[in-house]
């Protein structure tokens, strides 16, 4: 069993925290002093009540904690379980604590593996191992303020690891924690390879109407990705794998990432989503001030956009969703973006980019 520490108070961190105690690892679970009111409804008896899928009842979890350094003593294995907005400040936060024996995974990445070791690097800091996951291992939510419901589980989670000859060291750590790790070539094809800024934003916003008239009160996958709706989610997918394929990726389809993962049978993309019980069963979110677009928009879809027009490929259908999107959100999806600048790889040739990913830097 592991000593595991999880950076993160959401619903995927206690989804986490809780089914990882439940089989026997040690979480410590580290939120920042201004959002400890996240770790509050369990502060006394450090229990996650866990329900759904995977295990069920109380885990009582090994320690909980505002005191990063604390955290980051506790186990050389960290897990950023947070959205991407929330990566800065954790970064600057954790840096005066990082050694370059931890191992630190973002679950999941958004390409955000690149730019931790910028930042890192700009700060002159020790670089740890650097990894990041395509997917969150959960379909989960909190479903009351001590209590994490698992609708399902991933059963084939995607990782890249930044230097990329690190990979099977860290698959091998989180194959122990997330059975079925498989694994990419490096970080970039990881972070190219998410789901979620090719689902959410076209499908949140042609929803608009319904998101605010039902305050999410409707089955977002089940009822809001009709055919039409998949087929202009794929036209995104297909602008995804063209910025893939200029890396020299060959990116799965949408329809078929689903389906290796275990959210849903073989067939196009609107059968696999349709026929998944585990994505079916979660509603919409409960209005357009949402991660679904705040971070699937500037830290999806804008960074994508950034790294095709780099290496020469054009997004028209995610550029028209990042400046609706931008509309919608109240402000600049691409002056919030994370670009090829923020990411550390502005004007890297194809093979410097390469070698940096095999390097690490």
């Amino acid at each position: 069993m592991s000593d595991v520490t999880i950076l993160g108070g959401g619903n995927t961190a206690f989804s986490v925290a809780a089914n990882l105690t439940h089989k026997g690892h040690r979480v410590t679970l580290w939120e920042t002093p201004s959002f400890e009111h996240t770790l509050e409804p369990i502060s006394q008896t450090s229990e996650i009540n866990l329900v759904g899928v995977e295990a069920q009842g109380p885990a009582k979890i090994h320690r909980l904690t505002t005191d990063v350094k604390e955290a980051l003593a506790f186990s050389d294995l960290v897990l950023v379980i947070v959205p991407s907005y929330a990566h800065e400040p954790f970064i600057e936060v954790c840096t005066p604590h990082f050694t370059t024996d931890h191992t630190v995974v973002l679950m999941p990445g958004n390409l955000g593996a690149l730019a931790w070791s910028k930042a890192l690097r700009d700060a002159g800091a020790p670089l740890p191992t650097l990894a990041e996951v395509d997917t969150a291992p959960y379909v989960c939510r909190k479903t009351e303020p001590d209590t994490a419901t698992i609708w399902g589980t991933v059963t084939a989670l995607g990782l890249g690891v930044l230097p990329n000859t690190s990979t099977e060291d860290v698959r091998a750590r989180l194959d122990k924690l997330f059975p079925g790790v498989t694994t990419y070539p490096d970080v970039a094809a990881c972070g190219l390879s998410a789901m979620n800024p090719v689902v959410h934003p076209a499908g949140v916003l042609m929803n608009a109407g319904r998101v605010e008239y039902s305050r999410g009160e409707f089955y977002f996958y089940d009822e809001g990705v009709s055919p039409t709706v998949a087929r202009v989610i794929t036209q995104v997918d297909v602008e995804r794998r063209a910025v893939g394929k200029a890396l020299g990726y060959d990116l799965k389809p949408a329809n078929e990432a689903f389906h290796d993962a275990g959210f849903g049978p073989k067939g196009d993309l609107w059968a696999a989503i349709n026929g998944s019980r585990m994505l079916t069963a979660l509603r919409a979110p409960g209005s357009l001030d949402s991660r679904w677009l705040t971070e699937d928009i500037p830290f999806g879809l804008a960074s994508w956009s950034s790294v095709g027009s780099q290496y020469g490929v054009e997004t028209p259908t995610m550029d028209a969703f990042i400046d609706v999107g931008s509309i919608v959100m109240g402000f600049d999806g691409w002056e919030a973006s994370r670009g090829v600048a923020e990411l550390g790889i502005k004007d890297l040739s194809l093979d410097q980019l390469k070698t940096f990913l095999g390097s690490g830097g």
